[in-house]
């Protein structure tokens, strides 16, 4: 089996501007390994489907022994990179973050979604202050010895509506991005955004790699390609798919 930091410099590797990653996300061992047989190259969670799964909430609500020890059995399921979704590290201050993220490689995971939203609050996290939380986030990384890839996501698009998203979004984006970067982040997820010419902006501002979830409003994956996304997920929408054809399913044969 791969060693963990072959897995993580592997992921790495897979973020290119212009050839981006597809992550089809995944929320437990059954769909990661129907996902690797599928022809994945890694296999991402997305927190909303993980807390779904379980019976929870998503922000925070599944309890993080939970969804460790979920990630824990997704690595053992699969050989393949498989980076967890951390939504704001479980903890407001750095050190907290710190925690999370040194306990989440000890699960197995070689990379995080870390987001910059107030879990459980209002609005999202001044940058100075989550610049902070992303180096403590980075900082704990590094200790660990595994090579980690640290994807710092910001809530500006998924907190204003798609048809009033605007060149004053992105610049708020960029200026983050260029601060998380600065703190230690390798990628920079912007979801909600599907504007072409603003995804478009957004990937050429952008020093860090840019991922995009794959929504309805989004363009397809080969335009976003064009437009140099170099990682496309899909978030809760498989999960959610499922469910909608579950239910169907359930509802013909209780007729």
């Amino acid at each position: 089996m791969t060693s963990q930091i072959d897995k993580a410099n592997a992921f790495h590797a897979l973020h290119v501007k212009g050839n981006p990653v597809v992550l089809y996300n995944a929320w437990d061992p059954g769909t990661a390994a129907i996902v690797a047989k599928a022809g994945a190259k890694a296999i991402a969670t997305g927190s909303w489907p993980v807390a779904a799964a379980f019976g929870f909430a998503d922000g925070e609500k599944i309890p993080l022994d939970v969804a460790l020890d979920n990630i824990r059995r997704i690595v053992a399921a699969v050989d393949l990179p498989v980076t967890m979704d951390l939504e704001g590290g479980y903890g407001v201050v750095p050190e907290q973050v710190a925690k999370t993220v040194s306990r989440a490689i000890e699960a197995g995971a070689i990379g995080f979604n870390f987001e910059d939203q107030v879990v459980g609050g209002e609005g999202l996290h001044d940058t100075a202050l989550q610049a902070e939380r992303v180096a403590a986030a980075a900082g704990a990384i590094k200790a660990s010895g595994v090579p980690a890839f640290l994807n710092a996501r910001t809530d500006v698009f998924l907190k204003n509506k798609p048809d009033t998203h605007g060149e004053k979004h992105v610049d708020e984006a960029v200026e983050r991005a260029r601060a998380y970067a600065k703190a230690g982040a390798h990628g920079f997820f912007a979801p909600g955004l599907g504007d072409e010419k603003l995804i478009g902006r957004l990937c050429r501002e952008a020093e860090l790699p840019v991922n995009i979830i794959a929504l309805a409003h989004v363009p397809p994956k080969a335009k976003l390609a064009e437009l140099g996304v170099a990682r496309i997920s899909y978030g809760p929408v498989p999960y959610r798919q499922m469910a909608e054809w579950l239910e169907a399913k359930a509802r013909a044969a209780f007729e």
